[in-house]
């Protein structure tokens, strides 16, 4: 079973350019999958498939993985509208008012969950999400589990994308998962990055992003003090392949060049600064 994962496409970055740049990043990755060697059983999409949730860029998009000859499943990240996904994308369906499914695979379950709260960059899991995670690990215990969600539950020293490990919605999602041995992975997009890591004990993957690349910089970073840093790069169009073997998960990560070198598209200014501050008062929340 190869399962595809592409996330944080924000297609409509520029509304007025039906070829923009993150359009023909995505166009590329797909082609990857669909012309290359790997092509998988399942695209999985994790969220922030648009800039900013309107309904003509979701037509773009559907416009997009229409080529695949695999199935597309759709998740919702901090940028997207649950609603307009929901109309443009059949396969996109609400569940208790959230964009959670599960897809029954060959030997193992996938869950996606909806981490997204209008208004808020960082993620949520509100007790309505914890129950109907929680209803579904208790209907199959001893099938394996991957968990996908838009944004990881962890720190990992990007400060300004960051949340805090003490948010409530991070702790509940760890009690929602506490002593489920059945859950082997999560899966996560959100920081535009590779990112290998574990929480609660199980792997956790970040796949890089489609559109452009959060750039490497661990330094700490003052948000009310903007000093003109890197924080947005064109690095290659990336996506990820999880291998699962009946037992073992494998994720690889390939990328699809888009020109060199890469261009700093977005710098610590004035301009980033309500964002970043943003995320800075959301993680003391």
């Amino acid at each position: 079973m190869l399962i595809a994962q592409v996330t944080d496409c924000h297609i409509g970055f520029d509304p007025s350019d039906p070829e923009e740049d993150n359009v023909q990043r995505l166009r590329a990755v797909l082609g990857e999958l669909c012309d290359g060697p790997n092509r998988p059983d399942l695209l999985l999409m994790t969220g922030d498939l648009t800039q900013g949730g309107a309904l003509a860029s979701y037509a773009r998009l559907a416009e997009l993985v229409a080529r695949c000859p695999f199935p597309v499943r759709l998740m919702a990240g901090n940028w997207d509208n649950r609603q307009a996904l929901c109309a443009t994308f059949a396969q996109a369906e609400l569940a208790d008012g959230f964009v959670q499914f599960e897809v029954p695979l060959p030997g193992l379950r996938l869950i996606a969950l909806d981490t997204t709260e209008p208004g808020r960059h960082g993620g949520a899991f509100c007790e309505a999400r914890a129950k109907w995670l929680s209803d579904r690990l208790d209907g199959e215990p001893e099938v394996p589990v991957i968990i996908a969600m838009h944004h990881p539950p962890v720190e990992t020293g990007l400060e300004w994308l960051d949340c805090g490990t003490n948010e409530a919605w991070v702790v509940r999602f760890a009690q929602a998962i506490a002593g489920r041995s059945q859950v082997r992975a999560i899966l996560a997009g959100h920081l535009h990055r590779t990112i290998h890591t574990s929480f609660s004990g199980i792997p956790l993957i970040v796949c890089p992003a489609s559109a452009p690349h959060v750039t490497l910089d661990l330094s700490a970073i003052e948000p009310e003090l903007p000093d003109g840093r890197p924080l947005v790069a064109a690095e290659p169009a990336g996506y990820a392949l999880h291998r699962w073997d009946g037992g073992w998960l494998t994720s690889h990560f390939g990328a699809a060049p888009i020109g060199a070198p890469w261009p700093v598209l977005a710098r610590f200014d004035e301009s980033m600064a309500k964002s970043v501050s943003q995320n800075a008062r959301e993680r003391l929340d």
